[in-house]
Order: C-alpha cells, then sequence, then structure tokens
C-alpha cells in the first residue's frame, strides 16, 4: 500500500484521511471495550457499502446534504445493532464531510487490527468474485510464502478478465489476464 507508515508499537496503518480515522476508530473501540462489536459493524458497514450503488452514491456524492446522509444512514443501519461507537463515528464522518472515504477507512482499520493481531492483510482483487474453497487457497499459499497468519479481503474488478492480482503490504503480484495483454501488447509494438 502506498503511503505506509509505522505507529508506536509497531503498528503499520496507511496514512492519510483514511488511516486517521481508522486509527482513531480502533483506539476508541478498545478505549470502550468495544472493539470486537465495532469489528463486527465495520465488516457491516464495508459488506453494505459494497453491495448497494444506492448507498455508494449516498456516501459519495457531494450533493447529498449532512442531514440527508444521517437520514439515508439510519434508514440503512437503524436496525443493524451498530454499537454506539460505531453510530457516533458514522455522525463524525458525516458532519466532517468524509463519508465518501468509509470504503478506505474500512481497508485501513483491518490493516491496523491484523497488524495488531500479529497477521499479515493482504487484498486479492479477481474478475469474479471467488468461492469460499478459492479465497482459502489464495490465503494458505500467502501464509505459506510469508510464514504469518492472513487478513484477506477480496475486491472484484472485472475489467481483469481473468487471473488474480495479490497484495501483501506494498507488494503486488498481478497475475490478471488483462496485464498478460497488455505487456503483449507493448512487447509487439517494440517487435515492430
Amino acid at each position: 500500500m502506498s503511503g505506509e507508515a509505522t505507529t508506536g508499537g509497531g503498528l503499520t496503518a496507511a496514512t492519510g484521511v483514511a488511516g486517521r480515522y481508522a486509527l482513531a476508530l480502533v483506539a476508541l473501540a478498545e478505549e470502550v471495550g468495544a472493539l470486537d462489536h465495532v469489528e463486527k459493524d465495520v465488516v457491516t458497514l464495508r459488506d453494505t457499502l459494497k453491495g448497494s450503488a444506492d448507498l455508494q452514491r449516498l456516501v459519495r456524492s457531494p450533493l447529498f446534504s449532512i442531514e440527508d446522509q444521517l437520514k439515508g444512514l439510519e434508514a440503512v443501519f437503524g436496525g443493524a445493532g451498530l454499537h454506539q461507537v460505531t453510530v457516533n463515528f458514522l455522525g463524525v464522518l458525516t458532519q466532517n464531510r468524509r463519508l465518501s472515504a468509509l470504503g478506505r477507512i474500512a481497508d485501513s482499520f483491518f490493516a491496523i487490527l491484523a497488524s495488531k493481531r500479529g497477521e499479515l492483510a493482504a487484498e486479492v482483487t479477481s474478475a469474479v468474485a471467488l468461492s469460499e474453497g478459492q479465497m482459502e487457497a489464495v490465503k494458505g499459499a500467502i501464509k505459506q510464502a510469508y510464514g504469518r497468519d492472513i487478513q484477506l479481503s477480496a475486491k472484484v474488478d472485472p475489467a481483469l478478465i481473468g487471473g488474480l492480482v495479490v497484495r501483501v503490504g506494498s507488494r503486488m503480484i498481478d497475475n490478471s489476464i488483462k496485464t498478460k495483454l497488455n505487456n503483449l501488447k507493448i512487447a509487439m509494438k517494440e517487435v515492430g
């Protein structure tokens, strides 16, 4: 990940707005003894955001007022049983007009937790959603290569056509068909 920094205690986290908000959320959740609950909440937030184009528009569009965003969040997450820390955090993001960073904040949050737990955060991007078995296979291969437990997140990018892009920390392994075709195209131009 670009822009990584190490904070006290060997904790690695993304810098920038998303990293700062994620660090604050982890610290507050730990302070009130609700880290496990807040972690589940962030999974809910991330998964709901990924699965809803309407929610993505709500959090990303500057055309929605703060009041409209707060009402929208209440409508979507009101019955989700979110911890008060998470609810307050969403309120702060909305008031500060940082709700558009929610996806990046979630990614940073999980990277921070992985680091605190001695795990390695990794991300796999594929052209289609991977099955549970495929995710476990990728996780196992990364664990074998790095010798550490892995916290793996997945993204789908149909533009890859096929193959995988695996990112572990700042290292990226791109075995996508898109990249292979681009490399072939460049090689053909050099020959001609």
